[in-house]
């Protein structure tokens, strides 16, 4: 099964660039950018930080592909 997400989506309902995003984590510009284009998986306290940054579930940014609601 292959992970998805929505970060780019999250990203634009918060108004909030790659950069911002990637401050707020801990992490580069770059590796938002490979997250939102699938290229790369991140790991479980990456994706729990940007589900907290969102205030939201991590269900909610990642899901398994075949899972979408």
């Amino acid at each position: 099964m292959e992970l998805m997400n929505r970060v780019k989506v999250w990203r634009a309902q918060a108004d909030v660039t790659q950069e911002k995003l990637a401050h707020a984590i801990g992490v580069s510009r770059q590796t938002i950018h490979s997250v939102e284009r699938g290229k790369f998986v991140p790991s479980v306290v990456i994706a729990l930080k940007m589900a907290r940054f969102f205030k939201t579930d991590v269900e909610h940014v990642f899901f398994l592909a075949g899972d979408e609601k």
